[in-house]
């Protein structure tokens, strides 16, 4: 592969140690060049390590740009990657000027890169602004800084992640900490004190004030503190003045720039980052590599590195008290100090290694290629649902298909229908188009190879005619714009006008391919409709086969929410219904289940804001413990606290859905013929009308739930393996010649 990377040439700190590292090892599978539009320090250390190096240098930025364009001309490289505001200029301009597939890595938040500088800011920051928006791909080294391109409109399917890696081969040698502090410092070391450091630009964004205050501090509890600062900038008359004025001039030292930063964190005992903003910081890897402790505001992807309490701290921007308080605790408690630091080395070594990192953008760039092949053909999926609108349910079937689109094939673009697109982008990092916007769906339709109506009851007239006639054109404009079509673990009904009946089954005859149904009492209602072109499958709902999130998650909430983890509870999921408002059977139930069985009633509305009420009412007429649980908007994170329920009594069909996909045992309150239908399907006679509820049903229910608990084990797995159905029928229609 031939690749040209493009740095301004003036790269210090982690963008520089990013760009050579990743290039060092690159060159070794790839005709790489690296251009320099900056002769110096970097493209020296660049052709130092053996990287194939130009620089383009003459003062004259016009005629530097062209001999960079006629450069690119003659290479014809596969991929221009850009690293920095200066090389996003030169990139844009050879894609505009020889077609090549341009690629930026997101080192930093652009908008903060000039803030000291208001001139810097309005010329080359807003031009950066602009030339970005004209990348084909885009390269970010966090998760935080790919949500961060999403909030301002840059589109999900264009970005990859990668985050930063180090060569942990190559520790320093421990240098005499006493002369190194002395001489290159120009400290007053004794044996014994604990010295801290970070080697950063002295610019604002990095926000070294917070650290200085949180030292000053911390040494009032802890005198044996030092500080060393490796780095220079605009900010180093402000920060030598306000060391002096906290009084700690004597105890902290501003080194300048740093030639030799592992022998500098080889010095240190707690490496410390206070950074507004950060992509994923290098120093702190490298602080990591040399046996140091870590302390570092919430930036960039630290909690993808540290857990904080446990590995090392973490503290929010600008909070110095608590950033004091973290520096007291670690100075204090040495034992503390190692065990974080052997712990972080461990992770890191393995996660973040050079080689991972350099083997991560290989892939990517690999997969940028065959995504370019691919445009030139119909490709990707349209999937349309009841989205953006607060029920968990139908956002636990969106996770679900999307879970199953990547892994039928990873790199196929996905767009979502949906009330809330930035929500939606943002969450699940797709495409995303708002539902009602015809416009920009029927031009999704042009592209896309499939259409999936995506399960729920979505053909049906009893929430509203005018529901059920736009799901329909939906499906008829899909097929119409060349779209396979398939409508995915769905419910079919109730449908009760004849006229719905007869329009719904013609539409679905002449325009689905594949019908996969999650219950028997949707087959049904298509035999009603008389559907019987399309493919019909019976499968399970498309949510049994979604991954709870980790226990310890679900502990951290319900601790944080007043619940004892390890204690038992029963979850009620409750809804409003017309005609249902007699809420007495279900707090006599739970009172029922604390006194006689020790279960703390727990009430989750699975559609909020519109369940809370009836669960509030619940909840308000209990005199035993309970407590309301709302605010869950994870899907996973919901699965993992239903799994520490012993049971669930639900109105909610995915309440019901959700317990059987946490192996939970179920008892169902039907309001619809789809609550009955499932808890037919699964084989679980524990579910009775809501127009019959009684508190005497639902007392004997619950009996028979602790009497037996594991009683449907069996009958879940049946489900889960029906649910399979579902991706396979994806994945046939996905693997068909394309519909012209």
């Amino acid at each position: 592969m031939k690749l040209m990377h493009i740095a301004g040439g003036g790269d210090k700190g982690g963008a520089k140690t990013h760009i050579l590292a990743l290039c060092s090892r690159l060159k070794e599978n790839n005709d790489l060049t690296l251009v320099s539009l900056r002769s110096g320090e970097f493209a020296d250390d660049a052709q130092a390590q053996g990287i194939k190096t130009k620089t383009f240098f003459t003062r004259n930025i016009p005629m530097d740009y062209v001999r960079l364009i006629r450069e690119a001309k003659r290479q014809k490289p596969d991929i221009v990657h850009c690293h920095g505001a200066k090389a996003n200029l030169a990139g844009v301009l050879i894609k505009l000027f020889t077609g090549a597939t341009i690629v930026t890595t997101v080192h930093s938040d652009y908008r903060l890169d000039y803030m000291h500088s208001f001139l810097k800011r309005n010329t080359i920051g807003r031009m950066n602004a602009l030339a970005l928006r004209f990348f084909d791909y885009y390269v970010t080294v966090s998760d935080n800084f790919k949500r961060m391109l999403i909030e301002r409109g840059f589109s999900p399917q264009k970005m990859m992640t990668i985050y930063n890696g180090l060569d942990f081969s190559e520790k320093a040698e421990k240098p005499d900490r006493k002369t190194y502090l002395k001489e290159r410092a120009g400290l007053d070391y004794e044996e014994g004190d604990v010295v801290l450091g970070i080697p950063a630009r002295l610019n604002p964004v990095k926000d070294i004030s917070t650290l200085l205050r949180a030292f000053a501090l911390a040494q009032k509890t802890v005198p044996n503190l030092k500080l060393i600062i490796g780095g220079d900038g605009e900010e180093m008359d402000k920060l030598t003045s306000l060391s002096r004025e906290l009084g700690i001039d004597k105890s902290v030292s501003f080194m300048g720039w740093l030639r030799d930063v592992p022998t500098f964190f080889a010095a240190c005992d707690i490496d410390v980052l206070c950074s507004i903003s950060e992509s994923f910081p290098y120093s702190i890897l490298e602080g990591i590599r040399e046996g140091c402790a870590v302390i570092t505001s919430d930036v960039g992807g630290m909690r993808d590195l540290i857990e904080s309490g446990e590995s090392g701290y973490i503290f929010k921007p600008g909070d110095y008290e608590t950033f004091a308080s973290y520096i007291v605790d670690l100075a204090l408690d040495p034992d503390k100090r190692r065990r974080f630091a052997d712990r972080l080395y461990d992770k890191a070594s393995r996660m973040y290694s050079l080689d991972s990192m350099a083997a991560t953008q290989q892939g990517i760039y690999q997969n940028i290629l065959t995504l370019e092949q691919r445009k030139k053909d119909r490709d990707g999926v349209l999937i349309c649902g009841a989205y953006g609108r607060g029920n968990a349910g139908d956002e636990a079937i969106l996770q679900a298909i999307l879970d199953t689109m990547r892994a039928i094939d990873p790199l196929t673009p996905l767009c979502v229908m949906t009330r809330k697109p930035k929500q939606t982008e943002l969450k699940h990092k797709v495409k995303a188009v708002y539902t009602f916007n015809i416009f920009k769906f029927l031009h999704q339709m042009r592209s896309a190879r499939l259409f999936i109506n995506g399960g729920g009851n979505l053909i049906q007239d009893v929430t509203s005619t005018r529901s059920l006639f736009f799901y329909l054109f939906t499906i008829w404009a899909a097929h119409r714009r060349g779209c396979r079509v398939l409508m995915y673990g769905c419910g079919i009904g109730h449908v009760k006008r004849g006229l719905n009946k007869r329009i719904a089954g013609s539409i679905l005859n002449r325009n689905v391919d594949i019908i996969t149904l999650r219950d028997p009492e949707s087959l049904r209602e298509l035999d009603e409709m008389g559907v019987t072109r399309p493919d019909i499958r019976m499968s399970a709902d498309p949510t049994l086969c979604l991954t709870a999130a980790d226990d310890e998650r679900a502990c951290e909430l319900m601790l944080q929410r007043g619940l004892d983890p390890n204690g038992k509870y029963i979850c009620f999921a409750l809804r409003s219904w017309k005609g249902f408002s007699d809420i007495s059977p279900f707090t006599e139930a739970a009172k029922y289940a604390y006194e006689k069985y020790g279960l703390t009633a727990v009430f989750i509305p699975f559609e909020q804001p519109a369940d809370i009420p009836s669960c509030q009412r619940s909840a308000e007429g209990l005199e035993t413990p309970h407590l309301l649980l709302t605010g869950i908007r994870d899907v996973e994170l919901l699965l993992a606290v239903l799994k520490r329920m012993t049971a669930v009594c639900a109105m909610r069909l995915h309440a019901l859905v959700f317990s059987a996909a946490a192996d939970v045992p179920f008892i169902g309150v039907s309001y619809d013929v789809k609550v009955k239908g499932f808890m037919e399907y699964a084989g679980n006679p524990s579910v009775t009308d809501l127009r019959r509820l009684d508190a005497g049903w639902l007392k004997s229910a619950i009996d028979k739930v602790m009497q037996d608990p594991h009683a449907l084990d069996q009958v879940v797995e049946r489900l889960r393996t029906l649910e399979r159905r579902n991706s396979e029928a994806a994945r046939e229609l996905l693997e068909q010649p394309r519909r012209q």
